[in-house]
């Protein structure tokens, strides 16, 4: 069984080795929830300030994450931005998702001349040189911060949502389709916040369409 690997500079590295300078990874949040943004982050490490403990946002406690949110803003270049809900459904997920990676990208400070992205799908829409890397969140530091800004972000997003419709749990389970998220669904309807692409609420407004009196 191999050992567990942690996120480090080797692609940042590789990249410098070509001649970028600056180099962002990049990372989203949200394609899985029923509800809310897809949030992405994109982020210019600075190699003499890196905060310790970076790794994928997911294998992350909370509270951790909580914790290199405000290191992370501190010491790198982070830019974080969204596509909202009717993007989504008028785009797709995906195409959405890439959406939130070039506004990300496009909103640092300092432009980048390459960028790492998590997955294996660079967005059409970026006009710079860039590296797809899957499970780039667990392989490159750069994107291992950017997915911890996206999660913090996106997570604060819900929660905030969750005082307005708090019946649907979004404090708890960020929009994704739990058990309770999706009861809720059929007890409460849908909110503005509700995909109405994705399969349980577009089926919820079917079946609201298709009942006869």
């Amino acid at each position: 069984m191999a050992a567990k690997t942690h996120p480090d500079l080797s692609f940042e590295t590789a990249a410098r080795a070509k001649g970028f300078a600056a180099i962002c990874g990049v990372d989203e949040v949200g394609r899985g929830p029923l509800a809310g943004p897809v949030t992405a982050a994109a982020v210019i490490l600075d190699p003499d300030r890196i905060p310790a403990g970076l790794n994928d946002s997911k294998t992350l406690t909370e509270a951790r994450r909580a914790a290199l949110f405000p290191a992370l803003m501190a010491t790198a270049q982070v830019s974080i931005a969204h596509a909202s809900v009717e993007e989504i459904d008028a785009l797709n997920i995906l195409r959405a998702s890439h959406l939130a990676m070039e506004r990300a990208i496009n909103g640092l400070s300092t432009r980048p001349d390459h960028a790492l992205i998590d997955g294996n799908l660079i967005p059409k829409g970026l006009d710079i040189p860039a590296t797809a890397i899957v499970k780039g969140d667990a392989r490159s530091l750069s994107i291992a911060a950017a997915s911890i800004v996206a999660k913090v972000t996106r997570d604060r997003i819900m929660v905030d949502l969750a005082q307005q419709y708090p019946a649907y749990g979004w404090n708890v389970n960020a929009g994704y389709p739990t058990q309770a998220h999706l009861k809720a669904l059929l007890d409460f309807g849908i909110t503005p916040h509700h995909r109405r692409s994705f399969k349980p609420v577009h089926n919820i407004l079917y079946q609201d369409i298709s009942v006869t009196p």
